[in-house]
């Protein structure tokens, strides 16, 4: 009898030390890892992401770029770090839904090595050339790449990164096959395109609008139904007569398996307010990214969409015939 009632008191002291370490939580900074390198779409989201929710959690957010096979180490790493809040991921459409279709022996199950905690931002993708490639639009850019693509090139932040698949969609669509670039992140590849060793890119808009507006390249189509206010002067694909070329990426928080609900509850909080914020909404906005509404931003929305997207990109890649290095 004794041995049991000692037993249940050491059970209900566990229990009670857990809740009260959640009601702490967080007691020291956060890890957020970013699967690309710096300077990159997810980067950038994830920095100013950072930057608020370390005030609302009381808490510093640091972000640690973990590149290597188009994402898939960062996430690796932290779909096996504990459960207990201190790391989390910036995922993204190519590491939690085309890693799915590139990766026979993915190390991760996006949909169920992970909490989703919240979609940070939606990011319309654009077609980009290096200054100096002799087309005017995208309807001039389809016919040279056509015509060319044998000795064309481009450039994307790694196999199944967002970029890659969108280039992937677009080469799938014309018929062409140009040569892939991968770099460790739409940073690098961004650099390459200002320095005329890739052809083009195809990139969120987070990471390529002040390129377009600054006129160091020519932005040449949105893939999305609408033109966007930041770039006001380059057409959707609907325009340009290729309406079946839509493609948004996006970028998400999550964390591993198993963290407690009340975690992902306060990490949740802390991104709504993030995007709630003036400040931080304008800063997203102005580069581009669009926001999720009150419904789009909940564990639950976010849990649906790394579901259908791998179920719309999955394909795709596999009729392409192309794999993960």
């Amino acid at each position: 009898m004794k041995r049991t009632l000692l037993a249940l008191a050491t059970i209900l002291g566990l229990v009670a030390s857990g809740a009260q370490a959640q009601e702490s939580y967080p007691s020291r900074p956060i890890t957020v890892i970013v699967p690309f390198a710096a300077g990159g779409t997810t980067d950038i989201v994830a920095r100013l992401m950072a930057e608020h929710m370390s005030r609302t959690v009381g808490q510093q957010l640091v972000v640690e770029n973990v590149t290597g096979a188009g994402g898939t180490l960062g996430v690796t790493r932290a779909s096996r770090a504990a459960p207990d809040g201190y790391t989390l991921l910036m995922g993204n459409l190519g590491t939690q839904a085309a890693s799915v279709g590139l990766y026979p022996k993915l190390a991760y199950d996006p949909r169920t090595d992970f909490e989703p905690i919240m979609n940070s931002a939606a990011t319309p993708m654009l077609v980009v050339a290096k200054k100096d490639l002799p087309v005017k639009d995208f309807k001039e850019f389809v016919a040279y790449l056509k015509a060319n693509a044998a000795k064309m090139n481009y450039g994307t932040g790694g196999v199944g990164s967002t970029s890659h698949l969108t280039c992937l969609f677009l080469e799938t669509l014309l018929g062409v096959k140009p040569q892939h670039v991968p770099y460790r992140g739409s940073g690098p590849a961004l650099t390459a395109l200002l320095g005329g060793q890739v052809d083009y890119v195809c990139d969120q808009t987070v990471g390529i609008v002040p390129t377009v507006q600054a006129k160091q390249a020519n932005g040449l189509v949105v893939a999305v139904e609408h033109r966007l206010a930041v770039v006001p002067d380059v057409p959707t694909s609907a325009e340009q007569g290729l309406p079946q070329f839509q493609a948004t990426g996006w970028n998400a928080l999550f964390a591993p398996k198993a963290t407690p609900k009340e975690i992902v509850a306060k990490l949740n909080a802390a991104a709504r307010a993030a995007l709630a914020d003036p400040t931080t909404r304008k800063r997203l906005l102005d580069i581009g990214a669009e926001l999720p509404d009150e419904a789009g931003q909940t564990p639950e929305a976010l849990g649906k969409l790394v579901s259908s997207e791998i179920d719309k990109w999955v394909p795709i890649i596999r009729s392409a015939g192309v794999t993960g290095q």
